[in-house]
């Protein structure tokens, strides 16, 4: 259209534009280009160029992907803002020493310990003045918008299902999923890993551990699986996720050889003395009930010997069929799946290569050096950046 609507008005039904001149116009040959140069970065760049706007408004969809395709995240975040739950995440880094989103890596990530692990990754500030060469990584949530201060919990072990690999326990193909991080790495679905979390907690059989605090291992029951990040547990809800804590509060108690008053309704936890059998639920500012009680058979203080409590039934294990856990596997899966080592350039086609690092490529051919994405197949940009920088 020209400026101020000349040279086009509408016809008399009101049912489209037409030419001033007479007669219907000709539909456009392509969509008014858009200009998204400003979130792609530059393609001469020397490392990794990541220069970032605000992030008042949400992401763009990235130039040159097809319209009907599905945004594809490999980072997913708890949202402790107006969502309270799990959402796409956005990856974002900034220097360490200024703390502004102006900084040149010299390489992308291209895996969690690159993005976790602090003072990892270095580069270039490009904010005047600053000397600083560390990079800082966060991750803010990708369902709203949001401001410079608010960010999110990284779920490392949820991501998007691009494998197609069965969930352990349904055997569902379903997206988005839980990795654990055990030696098979199995697949669970987040409704299943709910159940599965419920089911634990209710039969009190989280797995105190004194350096992760109060986890699950993997639903397999692999050895050395628990799940480090215990924010992955926010998905049994407020509710739940209360009695979670509650829990593994008592549990700690426990642990350090004290009590829990056996009163309905109180809980409180008490640390007696060794040896001490006659107990007071006294807790200081009046919290503790009054209740004494025998340390031994929580029962009312008695000075006669504790009557033996008939032994309860054992809680049930949680069954895994085994061919659904060989099926369940992502390491087996990207090796018999994961064939296409190779895509062509998507301005020269010259095949390109990947063998691992991040979704960030660059052209080998002198003539081109396009910064593309391997995932998307267009110009490199802050989407992808922000949605899929490497693959877990």
């Amino acid at each position: 259209m020209r400026p101020g609507g000349q040279g086009r008005e509408r016809n008399a039904a009101g049912s489209g534009p037409r030419d001033a001149a007479g007669g219907s116009g000709r539909a456009p040959e392509s969509l008014t280009r858009v200009d998204f140069s400003s979130s792609v970065l530059p393609t001469d760049s020397v490392g990794l160029a990541v220069i970032l706007s605000e992030d008042g408004e949400k992401d763009a969809p990235p130039a040159g992907q097809p319209a009907g395709r599905p945004a594809y995240h490999s980072f997913y975040v708890y949202c402790k803002g107006p969502c309270q739950t799990v959402q796409p995440g956005k990856l974002r880094v900034r220097c360490s020493t200024c703390r502004q989103a102006t900084l040149t890596l010299a390489q992308g990530p291209s895996c969690w310990d690159d993005v976790l692990i602090p003072n990892r990754m270095s580069g270039e500030c490009q904010s005047p003045c600053c000397p600083g060469t560390t990079a800082e990584f966060f991750f803010k949530c990708g369902a709203h918008p949001t401001s410079d201060e608010e960010t999110s919990v990284a779920l490392n072990l949820i991501t998007a299902n691009s494998r197609g690999i069965t969930c352990i326990t349904c055997m569902d193909v379903r997206s988005p999923v839980l990795v654990f991080q055990c030696t098979h790495r199995h697949v669970i679905c987040l409704d299943c890993f709910y159940l599965y979390c419920v089911t634990r907690l209710n039969d009190r059989q989280f797995v105190p551990d004194p350096q992760l605090g109060y986890s699950l291992p993997c639903v397999a029951g692999c050895p050395d699986s628990l799940v480090k990040e215990l924010h992955h547990f926010r998905i049994l809800g407020e509710e739940q996720y209360d009695r979670y804590q509650q829990y593994g509060a008592e549990e700690c108690v426990l642990r350090m050889g004290g009590v829990l008053c056996p009163r309905p309704g109180c809980g409180a936890g008490l640390l007696p003395e060794p040896h001490q059998r006659k107990v007071t639920c006294e807790g200081g500012d009046g919290l503790g009930c009054g209740l004494v009680f025998c340390r031994d058979c929580k029962e009312e203080y008695h000075e006669s010997e504790c009557i033996p409590l008939a032994s309860g039934a054992a809680t049930q294990a949680y069954r895994v069929d085994e061919k659904a856990a060989e099926q369940a596997r992502w390491e087996a899966s990207s090796k018999e799946t994961i064939k296409n080592t190779t895509k062509p350039c998507p301005r020269c086609h010259v095949p390109v290569e990947k063998n691992g690092g991040c979704m960030h490529m660059k052209c080998p051919q002198p003539q081109c050096q396009l910064e593309w994405c391997w995932n998307c197949g267009c110009e490199w940009n802050r989407a992808c950046m922000g949605a899929h920088w490497f693959d877990v």
